[in-house]
């Protein structure tokens, strides 16, 4: 097994790291407040550890967990400890309003977050399509993804399989700003037509 690096410990991070935990990764919690960082390593068990928010991450894959509003600025304090890593960015850019998505027409947040990494980050569309608590109950779930780079998608690709997941590509980074309005299409079904946010997006193949 592997590590996996976390940076974030809200709701999503905590549903994600379970599921890493349960898998048998090693997961390292990295978050800007240190004791948000130990609390949910101590959560997770003897396979987590916490790291230095700002330093080279220990993973090979590192989850950006954070609200998008906030991105940037954690994107920033790493730097070039992000070189050579595959980032997974789970945000969803939506607008407080829930009114649309606040990235630049034409874009998407994943595209806007990839243009700061370093030359030698390659960053991966993932888990967006995904409620936290339903991710936490466990059971298959089919996780969308995008990405650019071919060995960043099937490394990721493995990892999600390995949380029991099924990874569907939709095609290169472009396409995460379809899964992000997918994301805010979910978030109004739960509000308005579904009337409950206990549901997930699956592909049928009966």
């Amino acid at each position: 097994m592997s590590t996996i690096s976390m940076i974030g410990a809200g709701t999503m991070a905590t549903a994600i790291s379970g599921r890493i935990a349960k898998a048998g990764h090693t997961i390292e919690v990295v978050n800007r407040d240190s004791a948000k960082a130990l609390a949910l390593t101590e959560k997770l068990g003897s396979r987590a550890t916490t790291g230095t928010y700002g330093a080279v991450p220990t993973g090979d894959i590192v989850i950006l967990a954070v609200p998008y509003s906030g991105a940037a600025a954690v994107v920033a304090d790493f730097g070039e400890a992000l070189d050579g890593k595959v980032v997974v960015d789970i945000t969803n850019p939506i607008a407080p309003d829930l009114s649309g998505l606040v990235t630049p027409f034409g874009s998407s947040g994943a595209q806007e977050i990839a243009q700061s990494l370093p030359a030698g980050a390659h960053l991966v569309k993932a888990f967006n399509t995904i409620f936290g608590h339903v991710l936490a109950k466990g059971g298959c779930l089919d996780a969308f993804i995008a990405a650019d780079d071919a060995d960043a998608k099937a490394r990721v690709s493995i990892f999600l399989e390995s949380l029991g997941l099924r990874p569907f590509h939709v095609g290169g980074l472009q396409m995460a700003q379809t899964l992000e309005a997918a994301g805010l299409m979910m978030i109004g079904l739960a509000k308005n037509g579904a009337g409950t946010w206990d549901f997930a997006l699956n592909i049928d193949r009966c």
